[in-house]
């Protein structure tokens, strides 16, 4: 399998070609080997266009997806990052290029230690992988600039939307009645405004269920 091919051609016929133009994400995406960051037997599809399976109810996110929720979080040299249910360690390895520190919480013991694994192979240095409950965030380090959820939910707990700084971006997809929309939330001035900016589908991350209403 060449690897390098079937990443150049990822980004050229994927990333691209969906209305990704920030050199950043997409100098991070050609440079990052993503094979790595899946079970070995599934290297041969590392750079197809949808999720692959990770186990452990869990997924690695389709490239376009990820590609285009980080140019929308305009992510900056100087920002730090929460990276919500980080998995293998493949996006907090992007967000690594582009950011300057990433805080990637996971709360499966074994994919948090592949991460930190990979993390050590690849010389990434600036990726603190932390084992939690993702609906909680990560207040030790917070105010983030940027929050970046690595899978659908059903709605974005307060607890961890308030953990953004002052002009921070949150990016997520949010899964309802089997339809996705990527939104961006901003935090200015204390207040938070949100808006859809795609149309987008991923696997679900566990453990984000939207709070019953009443129905009278």
């Amino acid at each position: 399998m060449d690897f390098t091919s079937a990443r150049h051609n990822m980004v050229e016929n994927q990333i691209r070609a969906n209305r990704v133009t920030d050199p950043v994400v997409i100098s991070a995406m050609t440079e990052l080997p993503r094979e790595v960051f899946v079970p070995e037997q599934l290297q041969g599809i590392a750079y197809v266009d949808e999720d692959i399976v990770l186990g452990q109810g869990r997924c690695l996110m389709e490239p376009v997806v990820l590609a285009r929720l980080l140019q929308e979080a305009a992510v900056q040299s100087s920002d730090v990052v929460l990276d919500v249910g980080c998995g293998s360690g493949y996006s907090a390895a992007v967000l690594a290029r582009m950011a300057s520190t990433v805080v990637a919480l996971e709360p499966d013991a074994g994919l948090a230690a592949r991460a930190n694994g990979i993390m050590a192979e690849l010389g990434i240095d600036t990726v603190a992988v932390v084992e939690g409950p993702m609906k909680d965030g990560w207040s030790e380090q917070a105010p983030y600039d940027v929050i970046f959820f690595d899978g659908a939910v059903s709605e974005v707990p307060s607890a961890i939307r308030d953990q953004l700084a002052e002009g921070g971006r949150l990016v997520a997809v949010i899964a309802e009645g089997g339809m996705g929309k990527a939104v961006l939330i901003t935090r200015h001035g204390g207040t938070y405004s949100r808006r859809t900016v795609f149309d987008a589908a991923t696997s679900s991350l566990p453990g984000f269920v939207r709070r019953p209403t009443f129905e009278f």
